[in-house]
């Protein structure tokens, strides 16, 4: 059996799930502050965990429990307080901790939390450490002894330092100085520095999504909802919008016409500018299988391979690292630049699409849509147990569906991990003819 099929707790991005119910409950995580301490707690030097939360009034209790766990071990503890998740990354390698934590459930509800683990390199656990924390928490764990126990202190600077690490991501010779930006923080990690980065750079800021109060974050703000940034960027005459999920790994864009920019049209932005500055390493953009048919023409006719990875930042990552490729992300706003970062950077890469608004001068509606999307239809369908990709019927329907779209489009049929479910997405140049080869496909998955 392998580490990804044995995890009871860790999923894709850690451990997630409905506070209070197992397994974000605070026991289990006081546990897991042990069991990760007590992998981590190697050599003679003193052992130091970072961590940082979102805004979920969760966090609260998620951050003691943690810290408990990771002192009663003889590990030290940083808190960070509400920092974003790539922040916390960043930190975790800059200060030389031995291991970085960050409390969010992301783009989820306020009733959700998470638990993301970093090494101290700044990445997400490989799937070996997560399945060893695992197999220790089916353990009892030995405590340190009392003169052994760790500290903890609060660190009243790392907003700053994280602000220093974002602008130096942008070029020197450029300022901000101009531009009306919109920044919806989602009521989030970012409340704080995105705007203040903004700021520092020059930028006229007009802020959403900054009040947090423990209980909003994600609610009807932030990229999983760009309405209201939509109407904020109209209302304002700004030239941009920008939007960030709960922990800020995640960007959105709204142009000055109030049409939202997906991480398609994002990533063909960096992606090309990085070609012609022969800066893109691998030659290639790390996406995943479900861009666009049209990001990978676009990217072809500039001589700018896709690879695709399975859906997720972590595979995205993986992939970039395999192939030695600077630039990658998802439809969804993850954008990884791993010049700059070890996970994905809402604000780095929102500051990569600004610089590009400052060095060309062209409004955002025409320098953000390189590429006219192919019709793009995805359906889920839930199944009642057995394997319904198996039987002869939805076979035959997939074959059927691939036939017809043949050399115009494409087919992705996939089933969920984490739900009795079968995703079905096709594109392709005729719009009626993906949505009739998506909904035969449906149709047999229903009747499997």
């Amino acid at each position: 059996m392998t580490a990804k099929q044995s995890r009871r707790y860790f999923g894709t991005d850690g451990i997630r799930g409905l506070t209070n119910t197992t397994p974000m409950t605070a026991a289990l995580a006081m546990k897991v502050g042990q069991a990760a301490a007590r992998h981590f707690l190697r050599g003679q030097h003193i052992h130091r965990v970072v961590i940082g939360k979102d805004t979920r009034l969760s966090g609260y209790m998620m951050e003691s429990a943690l810290t408990a766990g990771f002192t009663s071990v003889g590990m030290d503890v940083t808190l960070l307080g509400p920092m974003p998740t790539p922040a916390v990354a960043m930190l975790t390698r800059s200060m030389r901790a031995d291991l970085g934590v960050m409390i969010s459930a992301s783009h989820n509800p306020f009733h959700d939390n998470g638990i993301k683990l970093f090494g101290p390199d700044g990445y997400k656990l490989s799937d070996e450490d997560e399945a060893a924390i695992e197999a220790l928490l089916e353990e009892e764990i030995a405590l340190a002894e009392p003169r052994a126990i760790g500290r903890a202190r609060r660190i009243d600077d790392a907003q700053g330092r994280y602000i220093h690490f974002a602008k130096a991501t942008f070029p020197e010779q450029l300022r901000l100085d101009g531009l009306k930006i919109v920044i919806d923080c989602a009521h989030g990690a970012a409340y704080k520095v995105a705007p203040a980065a903004l700021w520092e750079l020059g930028a006229e800021v007009i802020a959403m999504g900054v009040a947090p109060d423990g209980f909003n974050i994600n609610d009807k703000v932030g990229s999983t909802h760009p309405k209201a940034l939509q109407l904020k960027v109209l209302e304002s005459g700004a030239d941009i919008g920008i939007a960030l999920d709960g922990d800020a790994d995640r960007l959105i864009v709204v142009d000055e016409r109030g049409q939202v920019v997906d991480g398609d049209q994002l990533m063909a932005l960096i992606a090309s500018r990085a070609a012609e500055a022969g800066t893109l390493k691998g030659g290639a953009l790390v996406a995943t299988v479900m861009s666009n048919l049209g990001l990978e023409r676009f990217l072809a006719g500039r001589g700018v391979a896709l690879h695709r990875a399975a859906v997720g930042d972590r595979h995205v990552l993986e992939m970039m690292r395999t192939s030695g490729c600077n630039v990658g992300g998802e439809q969804s706003g993850h954008i990884i630049l791993s010049d700059h970062a070890t996970t994905g950077d809402g604000l780095v890469a929102a500051l990569q699409v600004l610089s590009a608004l400052v060095a060309t001068g062209k409004p955002a509606s025409e320098l953000l849509h390189l590429f006219d999307p192919l019709p793009q239809l995805l359906k889920n369908v839930r199944f009642n147990g057995g394997a319904p990709l198996e039987t002869a019927g939805v076979k035959a329907a997939i074959a059927a569906a691939g036939a017809a779209l043949a050399g115009s489009g494409r087919l992705l049929i996939r089933k969920s991990g984490t739900e009795p479910l079968i995703r079905v997405m096709a594109e392709g140049e005729d719009k009626a003819l993906v949505a009739r080869v998506v909904d035969d496909v449906c149709a047999a998955v229903a009747a499997a």
